[in-house]
C-alpha cells in the first residue's frame, strides 16, 4: 500500500499502515537503538548506553521492553554473575534496516545544504 491510497480517506493516522510503523519505532530513542544494533549486534545494555550517550538507564530500559514487545529485538540472558544481557535484532526488525539506510543516505545528501 502506498500513501497515494490513504489520501483523503484518512480519520485517524493509528490506522493506517505508516500509523503502525511509528508506533513500533517512532519516538526519540528507537531508532538510534535499532541503527546501533543493526551495526554491531549482539551488544549489552551498558555499551548500548555507553553508544548513545544522552539517554537515561530507565529510558533505555523502557525503550529496549518496548521494542521488544513489538517483537523488534531480541533479549538474551546469561545467569551468571554480574548479569549479562544482551540484545539484537529480530528478522522483522531487519526488514526495516533499508529504510534507516534510505534516511541515511537522505542525512548524506542534505545535511551541509541550507
Amino acid at each position: 500500500m502506498s500513501m497515494a491510497e490513504y489520501k483523503g480517506k484518512v480519520k485517524n493516522i493509528q490506522d493506517t499502515p505508516f500509523g503502525y510503523t511509528l508506533s513500533v519505532i517512532g519516538g526519540k530513542w528507537k531508532m538510534v537503538i535499532m541503527y546501533l544494533l543493526a551495526e554491531n549486534q549482539p551488544v549489552r545494555f551498558n555499551d548500548l548506553k555507553r553508544q548513545i550517550g544522552a539517554i537515561t538507564f530507565k529510558t533505555l530500559s523502557s525503550q529496549l521492553k518496548e521494542l521488544e514487545a513489538d517483537g523488534m529485538v531480541t533479549r538474551k540472558e546469561y545467569p551468571q554473575v554480574p548479569p549479562k544481557v544482551e540484545y539484537s535484532l529480530t528478522d522483522k526488525a531487519e526488514t526495516l534496516l533499508p529504510v534507516l539506510e534510505g534516511l541515511c543516505e537522505w542525512g548524506t545528501k542534505n545535511q551541509n545544504r541550507g
